[in-house]
């Protein structure tokens, strides 16, 4: 393992990367909800106007850095990234007030722009369309590796103090962009051309206009696109009132801290233990060499977060609540790497890679600040339990258009 976190490979520099944000976001996250619950003491309304503060921080950067990244050097736009992040989670954790964690999301979405898309594109180029599939998945494989190791530390030092995680996991991140400065090589890059006596925002308009032209001529890409837009619109939701519901409905909000912290971190390690073990099958199967395989593994997924959105809002026993919460999230771990490799096999041309990878992020983050609201105001108004039954209304249309795409893939 040492002998490969000290060699440029950009292959082992990439599933490094995976592993290492891996480790430090889970290790901050295991608690970071309980921490907006428990010690900020945020609302149904405020935890989801939190998640739509960084989403509209990530819609606003997410095609400027993209192009920052396409134009200037993705290895300079990904240690960007990383420090942003860092410098964000420690402001979370120093600070436990509304107006903190607000800052703390404007950071950590700037810096999620400069780092989204950026890492895909800098590998594929470096190693290579073919190779770079390999790299997603043991990325993905990598990644639930360091979640795994990450959770028990973050639940030893959530119950000493449960601002402890985020404020190292932020110093971690820092730790990580001085890694990436010493490690990550950018030698296969080719950045885009600029004409003469033009300036940034009118190339990031002709890219802009480049992948306007790729979307029409392309119904998968259109399909993509679309369905990022439907995952956003349910996702932000959940995300922000899952644990509420979870302690409400089970009736744990009535235990100590200390047991919740132990509790909420026993299911994030059943949720990436298991993440790991279906990627790994997966890996070692043909599906990710497939497009037409990707996409009945994309139906067949979304099928079941649907299915089991509604059966944990209609839940009350802490097995059911459990085990609709471990498919919803296991599923998600799968699906991510898949719709990564379809977008890069479907992707027409190199030197416009990350910006595809950010207009896919900016399109989710569109149905997050939209659907967002929307979920707050219903739990504020209704319940929790009626906000998730419409976080899966709101997915359903997903369904069809895999159906779509895999008409297409049969030609």
């Amino acid at each position: 393992m040492m002998k490969h976190l000290i060699k440029k490979d950009p292959y082992y520099v990439y599933i490094h990367t995976c592993f290492l944000s891996q480790l430090f976001f889970t290790y901050i996250f295991t608690v970071n909800l309980l921490y907006h619950v428990q010690i900020v003491k945020l609302n149904p309304f405020e935890l989801v106007l939190v998640g739509t503060v960084l989403e509209l921080s990530v819609f606003i950067f997410e095609i400027p850095t993209g192009v920052i990244s396409d134009l200037k050097s993705r290895k300079l736009s990904i240690i960007i990234g990383y420090s942003l992040i860092g410098l964000g989670f420690l402001v979370e954790g120093l600070f436990p007030f509304f107006l903190a964690v607000i800052l703390s999301q404007i950071l950590w979405g700037i810096g999620y722009t400069f780092t989204s898309g950026s890492l895909q594109a800098w590998v594929s180029d470096e190693v290579g369309e073919e190779r770079a599939a390999g790299a997603f998945m043991n990325g993905a494989k990598a990644g639930n590796l360091g979640s795994v190791l990450a959770i028990p530390l973050s639940i030893i030092t959530g119950i000493f103090m449960l601002n402890l995680p985020i404020i190292l996991g932020g110093l971690c991140m820092l730790g990580l962009a001085i890694y990436l400065m010493i490690h990550m090589k950018e030698e296969k890059f080719i950045p885009l051309k600029l004409e003469s006596q033009s300036s940034a925002w009118k190339n990031m308009k002709l890219n802009l206009s480049k992948i306007a032209i790729y979307s029409k001529a392309s119904r998968l890409i259109r399909l993509l696109f679309l369905i990022a837009l439907f995952f956003g619109f349910y996702s932000e939701g959940f995300d922000r009132l899952w644990l509420t519901h979870f302690l409400e409905a089970s009736r744990l909000s009535f235990f100590s801290e200390r047991s919740i912290v132990l509790v909420t971190g026993g299911i994030q390690f059943l949720v990436v233990v298991g993440s790991f073990i279906v990627l790994n099958i997966i890996n070692n199967s043909s599906i990710h060499k497939h497009l037409h395989l990707i996409y009945i593994s994309l139906f067949i997924g979304s099928l079941l977060i649907i299915s089991s959105l509604i059966g944990f809002s209609y839940s009350t026993s802490i097995i059911a609540l459990l085990g609709f919460y471990l498919i919803i999230q296991m599923v998600r771990q799968i699906m991510q790497p898949l719709e990564e490799i379809w977008l890069n096999t479907i992707i027409p041309e190199s030197s416009v890679r990350a910006t595809f990878f950010s207009m896919k992020g900016q399109i989710d983050a569109i149905g997050q600040i939209s659907g967002g609201p929307i979920i707050g105001g219903v739990a504020s108004i209704f319940s929790i339990k009626t906000a998730i039954l419409i976080s899966a209304v709101l997915l359903s249309p997903v369904l069809y258009l895999l159906r779509k795409a895999l008409k297409i893939s049969r030609g």
